[in-house]
Order: C-alpha cells, then sequence, then structure tokens
C-alpha cells in the first residue's frame, strides 16, 4: 500500500488485518490522491486536509522525492481544523499531545512526513509500527493483496464499515471512511478492536 497522510480508516483496516504490511517506495506521484490528502468531519461535514507540494506533472517525479511547500502555514491550519473538529470528542485531549509535535516542526518530503505521522498513530493504537518497502514498482504484485488503489481518492472504493459515535452525527449523520483521527479522536483504545473486525472492499 502508499503510505498516505493520516490515512483512511480502510488504509487501517487493510494494515492492521495484514500478515506484513509492505509499502510502496517505487512508484511515481499522482495528484488528487490521499498521499498528501487527509479527509476529517468538520462542523460543515467532510473536511479535506491537504498538504501543498512542489509538483510538475511536465517531470514524472518519483512519489519518496516530492517536496512539501511550507511557505504558507499549512501546519497551523490543519492543527486548528483538528481542534475545531475534534476538542469535544471523547479522547481528543487523550491523545493531541503526542501528535502535536508533527504540525511543529518543518517538514520536507511528503513520504517522510507520512511515515511520521503513520508512526505516531502507530504509538496512539499502542501497535508495533513493522513494515517492508518495495524495491521496484510492480503493476500487478503476485501473492500479495495490492491495497495502493485505497489511495485513489478520484475513484474512491465504496466502503461498508460499521458506525460509531461522531462529533457531529447529529447533524450530518455518520459519515464512511474518514481519517483514522476521526476513529481514534471518537473511540481511543477501542479503535484497534474496531478496526479488526471491519471488512474491506478492495
Amino acid at each position: 500500500m502508499h503510505p498516505t497522510y493520516f490515512p483512511s480508516i480502510a488504509h487501517f483496516v487493510a494494515m492492521i488485518q495484514a500478515e506484513t504490511l509492505i509499502f510502496e517506495m517505487s512508484d511515481n506521484y499522482q495528484k488528487q490522491t490521499y498521499r498528501n490528502r487527509a479527509t476529517i468531519y468538520g462542523a460543515n461535514g467532510k473536511l479535506d486536509l491537504n498538504v501543498p507540494v512542489h509538483y510538475s506533472q511536465k517531470n514524472r517525479q518519483l512519489y519518496r522525492d516530492v517536496n512539501i511547500s511550507n511557505i504558507d502555514n499549512w501546519q497551523d491550519l490543519h492543527l486548528k481544523s483538528l481542534e475545531s473538529a475534534y476538542s469535544a470528542s471523547p479522547f481528543f485531549e487523550f491523545y493531541i499531545d503526542d501528535l502535536k509535535p508533527l504540525f511543529e516542526v518543518e517538514a520536507n518530503t511528503i513520504m517522510d512526513f507520512n511515515f511520521k505521522c503513520l508512526e505516531a498513530v502507530f504509538e496512539c493504537l499502542q501497535l508495533p509500527f513493522q513494515y517492508e518497502t518495495t524495491k521496484a514498482f510492480e503493476k500487478d504484485p503476485v501473492a500479495t493483496l495490492d491495497a495502493r488503489p485505497l489511495a485513489n481518492s478520484r475513484k474512491e472504493i465504496e466502503q461498508h464499515f460499521d458506525s460509531y459515535a461522531q462529533v457531529f452525527d447529529d447533524k450530518h449523520g455518520f459519515i464512511q471512511n474518514l481519517s483514522i483521527l476521526d476513529l481514534l479522536f471518537n473511540e481511543g483504545p477501542n479503535s484497534v478492536i474496531y478496526l479488526e473486525s471491519q471488512k474491506l472492499e478492495l
């Protein structure tokens, strides 16, 4: 699978249920994917948090080489958006101090930053972050479940996960397959049990 920005619940279902987790390190970067986007539940419904990157379509770039654009104060904006969306959630105060450092140190490449985000979430879930990486790009990997399509936001695979309490569900109802942060802030230590019990559509 691709390392994405605070991955979706579907990504985490795949990761937690996998025997061996393998991250794709050898692909070209693609725009408009979850590589640099996380979707949370704001007061008005779905809210996308986009990490700005330096990328030119003319020159194909490997995902691992794409730099973050730190001109705008995007880290402050993302942290404030999380506080606005989840400060009333049951476990926000419990986890936010572990996540804040991600928004306080300038990030370099988007892939490296995504791995730091993943590591922080695995720590919050009290799970070991153990994985392998690809050495070369394979279009059709053999004897491996290809979960790379989960990073594609334009042709998103519809998921049907069990509902859980969300901060604004009285306004907009239950929203499926948001960033893992939505589950973490709302369900806390129960998140792992939830992820282990869900069925993934691929």
